[in-house]
């Protein structure tokens, strides 16, 4: 299992805390719900999560016992009353009808599978609750790939990747729809967004693909892993050039969730017209 460095992973996740804070800016709540965080980190999401509800309740869930402790030790229950944080698998989610919402950012790619995910949110949520998921979809960070590539045909890196785990949880839209729609949800909005992700200098894209490619990057002692890196931003800096204030882009793929769980009438599931042709 990799072990996550939650402190390294929350100086250098502002790119993941930029999408959380629109996605949050968008909700709209009443300020007394219990809210599921779904693939937590290092909690600061999901602290915001617990201001934006200050009558309701937030848990938020990670596989990571590191970042979890991390997570508790950064946000106390001596400042947010109405947040716990709790070590659980996405996969394996132990809850019945306890939520009226269920969040997520930047995390469900890294789960393979999303079919059992999404049945536990289902059974999680009350009737009528919503979902709002955002992650990396089909398509993420192809702009990368030829650099990667390129690096890894270096006889300097044969057989230096062992055991490596490269499936990600990548889907498209209407794939998505169909998951939610077996899942017992109703999709309202499901969209695979192009997204550029910005990094201000050669520092930060270093940090980033540091925390993010853990994955990728566990077979590595970390004096190869920063020489592996730093290749990798050479090669891809020879095709995508930094502009004049030393910026970088990296274009990105996004899928954008928003589903709810259908109001329960008697035992009949009350179900409103879908087009599943739609956008």
């Amino acid at each position: 299992m990799t072990t996550w460095d939650p402190g390294d992973y929350a100086r250098h996740s502002s790119v993941q805390y930029g999408f959380a804070e629109e996605a949050i800016r968008r909700l709209e709540v009443r300020g007394d719900e219990a809210v599921l965080d779904l693939g937590c980190g290092d909690g600061k999401i999901t602290a915001q999560l617990a201001l934006k509800v200050p009558r309701g309740k937030v848990v938020g869930i990670d596989a990571s016992p590191e970042m979890i402790a991390f997570a508790r030790q950064e946000h106390p229950r001596t400042r947010y009353h109405n947040l716990d944080f709790a070590l659980m698998e996405a996969q394996a989610l132990a809850f019945e009808a306890e939520f009226d919402l269920v969040f997520s950012n930047s995390a469900m790619h890294w789960v393979l599978d999303h079919r059992p995910v999404l049945a536990g949110v289902a059974r999680g949520l009350k009737p009528g609750g919503q979902v709002r998921l955002q992650m990396a979809g089909k398509g993420n960070l192809a702009a990368l790939a030829p650099a990667v590539i390129k690096v890894l045909g270096n006889p300097r890196w044969q057989g230096k990747f062992t055991n490596v785990r490269l499936a990600m949880g990548l889907y498209d839209a209407q794939e998505y729809r169909d998951l939610l729609l077996k899942a017992g949800l109703r999709p309202t909005r499901v969209e695979l967004v192009r997204r550029e992700i910005i990094h201000h200098d050669q520092t930060a894209m270093i940090g980033w693909m540091r925390t993010t490619w853990m994955f990728f990057l566990a077979s590595l002692s970390p004096e190869q892993r920063d020489e592996f890196i730093a290749a990798v931003m050479d090669a891809y800096l020879e095709a995508h050039p930094s502009d004049p204030q030393g910026k970088i882009a990296v274009p990105s793929m996004r899928l954008e969730v928003e589903a709810e769980k259908p109001v329960v009438n008697g035992e009949k599931i009350v179900q409103q017209p879908h087009d599943e042709k739609e956008p």
